[in-house]
């Protein structure tokens, strides 16, 4: 039954923004990532090669990656938060410096610790995007990996098997490519209207991987935040600047220990 149930919403088919996964938004909207003023002017040699060679999707994605907040020339490290919207900092008016990997950075910097931080999000990706892109975000050496994916499955109906297999894949990638990279799993939540089995499903499935791998795990990077309506936007599902904040909180507690600790 609950297969039955998980193959019904799968029809749906809509993200996080309500869309079908055939309708994209414009490129300049996909991906954020450091501020203007770093981010690589469109005559760098590797923008035009990646949009003429494959697309401006991945024109806005390599945009963000070759930008990053704080000062990579003084940070010894590099953090790297690759997730979807929640992460990219949809809605903001200044993801740059609103979205909650910004925040982090804020707090690195605070701290005066020797990190910067790249924000690989990405509007609308699922845990199968993020497979098939990872290799071209580890183009770059992070020394701790988060993975924030799988909201977008959550609220499509995908079976909470497939969404794992796809994030066991990413840290499989990660671990392959960099055996030294501290890889850090941030959980999600789905709304009982989901159904009830699936939400269960879907909520299990962040701790048996991060246990699996022995990772540390972000419990739920919503927490206190989700559902608090002054804390999201008109939506109800993407935080406001308050509600990334919150969040920025939440992943802190968590990054904070490992900093320190490299």
């Amino acid at each position: 039954m609950a297969d039955t149930q998980y193959a019904l919403r799968a029809r749906r088919k809509r993200d996080i923004h309500g869309r079908s996964p055939s309708r994209l938004e414009n490129p300049r909207q996909m991906m954020y990532g450091g501020t203007a003023a770093m981010r690589p002017p469109p005559s760098h040699p590797l923008l035009r090669f990646v949009r003429l060679r494959l697309g401006p999707a991945a024109l806005a994605l390599a945009a963000g990656l070759l930008s990053a907040r704080g000062s990579p020339a003084a940070a010894a490290h590099t953090i790297v938060f690759f997730g979807d919207s929640l992460t990219a900092g949809y809605g903001l008016a200044d993801p740059d410096v609103e979205s909650y990997p910004a925040r982090v950075q804020d707090k690195i910097d605070a701290a005066h610790l020797p990190w910067h931080v790249v924000n690989a999000g990405l509007s609308g990706e699922t845990s199968a995007g993020g497979l098939r892109r990872v290799d071209w975000v580890l183009r770059q050496h992070p020394d701790i990996f988060v993975l924030a994916l799988g909201a977008n499955d959550g609220l499509r109906g995908t079976p909470p098997a497939a969404t794992e297999a796809n994030l066991q894949g990413i840290i499989d990638h990660v671990r392959a490519r960099y055996p030294d990279t501290r890889i850090v799993v941030a959980g999600m939540k789905m709304p009982p209207s989901m159904g009830v089995d699936f939400a269960r499903d879907y909520q299990a499935l962040f701790p048996d991987l991060a246990k699996r791998n022995g990772l540390p795990l972000i419990p739920f990077l919503l927490e206190g935040v989700a559902a608090v309506s002054d804390l999201n936007q008109g939506d109800g599902i993407h935080p406001t600047a308050a509600g990334a904040r919150r969040v920025a909180d939440v992943v802190w507690g968590v990054l904070n220990p490992l900093l320190a600790s490299k």
